[in-house]
């Protein structure tokens, strides 16, 4: 399994110009910690927003929607669903690959299913490192 690393250079952005309101959740959603933008994020009990993670099949590792721009603890955040990222990294976005939820970076992907991320939560899009996001906003 390979890890899908975010550029440091070039930050993940939302490339769908105009999002369905039905793929955007925002209003009260406050960060629970630093998120970057594209992490993939699930709302606690606590009603803030966290970086989900693949590293046990428990709660941590549910995908609700994708940070669309970067985040500190206890800002206002806004997350997407069905939505494409241009999403720069190493190594590239492959074009109709699947993509699962990372077991070791929180709100990241890999290339290969994890313990908490055994099913596909992104696909490439194209070439150009773009990545259609899946997720289920309850």
């Amino acid at each position: 399994m390979a890890e899908i690393v975010k550029s440091t250079t070039s930050i993940p952005s939302l490339a769908t110009v105009r999002p369905d309101n039905a793929d955007r959740l925002q209003g009260d959603l406050l960060a629970g910690e630093n998120l970057g933008a594209c992490d993939a994020t699930r709302i606690a009990s606590d009603g803030k927003v966290y970086k989900s993670s693949g590293a046990a099949a428990n709660s941590n590792a549910a995908i609700h929607g994708w940070v669309g721009r970067p985040a500190k603890t206890g800002q206002p955040t806004t997350i997407y669903r069905n939505v494409v990222f241009s999403y720069p990294s190493t190594p590239a976005i492959i074009p109709g690959k699947n993509y699962f939820l990372s077991g070791t970076v929180a709100g990241g992907i890999a290339d290969a299913a994890s313990t908490g991320g055994l099913v596909p939560c992104a696909v490439g899009v194209d070439a150009s490192n773009r990545l259609l996001v899946l997720g289920i906003f309850i």
